[in-house]
């Protein structure tokens, strides 16, 4: 190509960079000296000497202007750096000439999008006005913590430099255990709640008895209280009744009546039941009808506990039953966690609130269903907001919000309106699950983000569960991350892990593990309970997991009937045991 002043040539194979051939043998030595550090650079892993690779001269005696140094237009600055684990995607080859490295992402995953990607890509181009920026602040040390997935949590630009290489997801189990240690980084909260607005709410402490129970000896039964060797004497009259009593002995060979739960006299042999004992009215003497045993009928002092002895254990859920020993062991309130709050934004401009499904738009199905899922859980859970697909809106609510944890669906994939990826790396999120090995639901993530109004680094807000928008595939999240997490911030115990029988062979995916629902059935016949899995098990299907009471957790490749696999309980079970039917 000519130009005004004489030949001019392209600094790059797309033609981008045109200056002047002049500049004598120095400029060519330069740029010589350049395709050698950098070919050394990339192969060996040497460091670029200071204005190396990143700025070259522009006509004699002006200042360097950046330039491109391959074919994608990338920053070498932002290739290997002679350190570990530096070396960062949209570098080309040593002479700028090899294939685009920003679009090698693995195509077999599109569990979620890069960083700052265009719609429907794998990442962003290189080269953009932002991209030596980005690479400079990483060398220079002020990019301050790793997040799995990303390279930067710098606010995403329309050019950025490429993400780091996405890390493969992880698979189930770990990812469960990730959930669980972030649940239960710190000691819960402990509140006081009187008992009547304790149910539900986890013991932030143990429950040690107050008194005994119970506090004195007890009549077990309406009858007789002897002293000594029948037949006794007695007195006619109403006799001991709960809550009144003389606190005076009984001498032997006397009777006299009492009622369940009345105090039992000092002295006391035996409680012989009303049924069991025949009183002489003429003589005033009672005679028992059966042998008498002592101690026979009588509730000791501490028979159900000592004073001090733990009743239930700190992390029990309060149900009726607890509220009602802690009232007897003598509590007016109860240490409790308090529940953790949840807020739910529905992303997707496709879902209708009401009606039925028209002109390619659906029924939002998980708005109504999150809510009481995540209530059953031990959440306080705040009602659905619909958001759309508007990333301005979803890094306002975000940024806003100040429950514990932030629940979201759909858009956590690498489609053109999947916004949440960008928008968590934009607030400076840190991404603790990005993408899990499990269908359905693989593109699912956990992130922790900064606390409102401050930077990475600082403080931490609430937690964010991304769940995929399939509701089947939603569920698979809530199992795999929801649940565990709320039970460490809870205070809970995780749910402890079991096997069954499956009564039919369930085919598995190749290399991911996979969540089929499954109702339990009785054995028939002396045969041993078992589970069946059930049909509609697709990614967008809710009428299996509407009919079971858990899900099955298939390792990659599948099960044969016979097989013991591992079961996830649901947070409630069926109110009609399910059959042969339309479910299954």
């Amino acid at each position: 190509m000519t130009g005004p002043d004489g030949p001019r040539r392209a600094s790059g194979s797309d033609g981008g960079d045109f200056r002047p051939a002049g500049g004598g043998s120095d400029l060519a030595r330069e740029e010589e000296e350049r395709a050698v550090e950098q070919a050394l650079a990339l192969v060996g892993g040497t460091t670029l000497r200071p204005g190396r690779g990143r700025d070259i001269p522009g006509t004699p005696g002006t200042p360097g202007t950046p330039r491109a140094s391959g074919a994608s237009g990338g920053d070498l600055s932002s290739g290997p750096s002679g350190s570990p684990g530096n070396d960062r995607r949209g570098s080309s080859g040593p002479t700028g000439n090899g294939p685009d490295q920003s679009a090698s992402t693995d195509s077999a995953s599109t569990d979620s999008a890069p960083v700052g990607g265009s719609p429907g890509g794998n990442g962003p181009s290189a080269g953009g006005p932002s991209g030596g920026a980005r690479a400079t602040a990483q060398a220079s040390g002020s990019d301050q913590r790793h997040r799995p997935g990303r390279s930067s949590s710098e606010a995403p630009a329309p050019n950025a430099e490429p993400a780091t290489p996405k890390a493969p997801p992880l698979s189930w189990d770990r990812a469960r255990a990730v959930a669980t240690r972030a649940g239960r980084t710190g000691p819960p909260a402990t509140i006081r709640l009187p008992l009547d607005r304790a149910l539900g709410h986890v013991l932030a402490e143990p429950l040690g008895a107050l008194t005994d129970l119970p506090s004195f000896d007890t009549s077990a039964m309406d009858g007789w209280a002897v002293a000594g060797p029948g037949p006794w004497a007695y007195e006619a009259g109403a006799g001991l009744l709960a809550g009144r009593g003389p606190d005076t002995p009984l001498p032997d060979g006397n009777a006299v009546r009492i009622a369940t739960g009345a105090r039992v006299p000092p002295d006391t042999t035996a409680v012989i039941r009303s049924e069991h004992a025949h009183p002489d009215e003429a003589k005033g003497l009672l005679h028992a009808r059966r042998s008498v045993v002592t101690g026979q009928d009588i509730r000791p002092r501490g028979q159900e506990c000592r004073s001090g002895e733990q009743l239930v254990p700190a992390g029990t859920v309060v149900t009726p039953a607890v509220l009602g020993l802690a009232a007897a062991a003598g509590y007016d309130a109860l240490p409790a966690v308090p529940r953790p709050r949840v807020d739910i934004l529905v992303l997707g401009d496709e879902l209708l609130a009401a009606g039925l499904p028209h002109d390619g738009l659906i029924r939002d199905a998980l708005g109504p269903m999150l809510g009481p899922w995540l209530r059953a859980l031990g959440a306080e859970v705040a009602g659905p907001v619909r958001l759309g697909d508007d990333a301005g809106a979803l890094r306002d609510a975000l940024a806003s919000s100040d429950a514990d944890l932030i629940v979201t669906t759909g858009g956590t994939a690498s489609g053109p309106v999947d916004h949440v990826h960008p928008v968590l790396d934009a607030l400076g999120a840190e991404l603790l699950v990005d993408g899990v090995a499990v269908r359905p639901g693989h593109p699912m993530l956990l992130a922790r983000l900064p606390a409102p109004g401050q930077m990475k680094g600082q403080a931490e807000g609430p937690y964010l569960v991304g769940l995929p928008g399939n509701p089947l595939a939603a569920v698979s999240g809530l199992l795999t991350l929801a649940e565990p997490l709320l039970a460490g911030v809870a205070g809970r115990p995780a749910q402890d892990a079991y096997r069954a029988l499956v009564h039919a062979e369930v085919h598995g995916h190749p290399h991911d593990t996979r969540l089929v629902p499954v109702v339990h059935r009785a054995g028939r016949a002396g045969g041993r309970d078992h589970v069946a899995p059930l049909r509609y098990n697709g990614p967008a299907m809710l009428r299996g997991i509407a009919a079971a009471d858990g899900l099955a957790v298939v390792p990659p490749g599948g099960v044969r009937s016979g097989t013991e696999v591992e079961i996830l309980d649901l947070p409630w079970a069926p109110a009609t045991p399910w059959t042969e039917g339309c479910f299954t």
